[in-house]
């Protein structure tokens, strides 16, 4: 076996492991408001966002391709090959120190910070007009547009519903909250698993294994489907106390207007812009929305004031932790 077909192999086998923790680390995204509402048990919820993930996972692949080729550009070969691996490593780093933390950081910015901070370290090409448009703008878009949606969403339902006993339109929440946290999980797979199969493709495209114009390959689509799936149903208990709970104390109706919020936008960036934005920025701001609107004081800012600081820090902290492994494997193997 030659160096590069080696290296192709470990940075699949890596890409998966960085897909895995992505499941376990935002498991919470589509379940946690649901399981703190009573809406569903824990271990129901998850094997519903496990299997939503996976199905979402096949319905297209525009942000894998944004991804894969619109962020940065690895030589061909080996040293690109090690550019890849310590961006991933980056991303994984990070991912497992917020979620040791209990804090709901993006998994995908994670990733994004790590392929730019591999690529400065090499001094390879970063495609800053694709990181404004395809990852800053959404970045902040996303949050600003899932707090307003949520916070419209809720007031709506208060109106429709004013005259409502509230144990009988709480007990009829519950039901939907199946349906919104459904489709949640299938947002969730729609955008994080298609980012794992970009970075596989990106590793297969610069081992010479796929050119750059080829379709994703169906078996790279049904093992990052694979992956993020069993990484949800594996959980993530930390930040689900976190996003279910100290933010704001949920009640049904709030949980389904955060999650139909969250889902909308994720569709919306997914389908109509190929734009990898954060489930977690998205479903977190959700909620802080629907807080907002019974009152400011209903949400813990303090809380929320954290996981903002954990969300200005992804970015460069996983292209710091991917810089320095870059500078380790190329040592190391080049």
């Amino acid at each position: 076996m030659d160096l590069t077909l080696a290296l192709v192999i470990g940075v699949v086998v890596i890409a998966l492991v960085f897909d895995y923790t992505n499941g376990f680390h935002d498991a919470a995204n589509a379940i946690a408001t649901s399981v703190s509402t009573r809406a569903l048990t824990p271990r129901a919820a998850l094997f519903m966002a496990a299997a939503m993930n996976f199905i979402g996972a096949h319905l297209g692949t525009g942000v894998a391709q944004t991804v894969g080729s619109g962020i940065i550009d690895a030589p061909d070969g080996s040293h690109g090959l090690v550019i890849v691996a310590a961006a991933l490593i980056g991303a994984i780093t990070w991912n497992l120190i917020t979620w040791y933390f209990g804090l709901p950081s993006s998994s995908s910015h994670a990733l994004i910070g790590g392929l730019v901070g591999s690529a400065l370290a090499s001094a390879s090409l970063v495609h800053w007009d694709g990181v404004i448009e395809k990852v800053v703008i959404p970045m902040v878009l996303s949050p600003l547009i899932g707090f307003t949606l949520a916070a419209l969403i809720m007031i709506a339902i208060y109106w429709i519903f004013r005259n409502s006993q509230p144990a009988k339109t709480n007990r009829g929440f519950r039901y939907a909250q199946t349906v919104s946290a459904a489709a949640m999980a299938l947002g969730h797979g729609l955008q994080d698993a298609q980012k794992t199969m970009g970075v596989i493709f990106l590793a297969l495209t610069v081992g010479g294994y796929a050119g750059k114009g080829d379709p994703i390959p169906q078996w790279v689509i049904l093992a990052a489907a694979g992956a993020i799936s069993l990484g949800t149903y594996a959980g993530g208990w930390r930040i689900m106390r976190t996003l279910g709970r100290r933010i704001i104390a949920l009640d049904p109706p709030q949980g389904f207007a955060a999650e139909s919020a969250a889902a909308t936008v994720l569709y919306g960036a997914a389908i109509g812009f190929g734009a990898p934005i954060s489930t977690t920025h998205t479903i977190t701001s959700a909620i802080m929305g629907v807080g907002a609107t019974k009152r400011l004081s209903a949400v813990r800012w303090g809380v929320a004031g954290n996981i903002v600081t954990a969300w200005i820090l992804t970015i460069p902290a996983a292209a710091l932790v991917a810089a320095l492994s870059y500078f380790a494997l190329h040592a190391i193997v080049e």
